[in-house]
């Protein structure tokens, strides 16, 4: 039986990204977590769109840097499906600044990120945030590693 893992991308913002790129880590950092079979939406947005849905989703009014919106079982009647993950590149592009590394790589990281909140990690806890933390420096070099496969 073939599996099938779909990813869809929604650009809703201007600065200029290889979607095929992004495609590429989100559906590596699922499959090395071993996951072979759903769907995920990505949404780029600047940060006005991710600020809206701060405010609507998470009662917070500011801009952030990813947001991840989990689909459990039983909420998606079409078949598997993991959720969508938010990007602002705005915040992105700032980040990749402040912290002294590319905007790709800044990227990377966030995609990862929310891609990990997809599969049931969070950072609420000390503890969380450390496995979650390793993992995404994992999931970033076993990518960055395969970035020319």
């Amino acid at each position: 039986m073939l599996t099938k893992l779909e990813i869809g991308i929604a650009n809703k913002q201007s600065e200029e990204v290889d979607l095929r790129e992004i495609e590429r880590i989100v559906r590596q950092a699922l499959q090395l977590e071993g996951v072979e079979e759903g769907e995920v939406s990505i949404l780029l947005a600047d940060d006005e769109l991710i600020r809206e849905l701060n405010r609507e989703y998470r009662q917070v009014d500011e801009a952030t840097d990813v947001l991840a919106f989990a689909f459990r079982e039983g909420e998606q009647a079409t078949g598997p499906c993991l959720g969508e993950i938010v990007v602002s590149t705005e915040t992105c592009r700032q980040q990749a600044i402040q912290l002294g590394h590319s905007f790709e790589k800044e990227l990377a990281v966030l995609l990862i990120h929310g891609t990990l909140h997809l599969l049931s990690y969070d950072h609420l806890e000390e503890d969380e945030a450390r496995i979650m933390r390793q993992k995404e420096e994992e999931i970033l070099r076993a990518i960055e590693g395969n970035k020319t496969s």
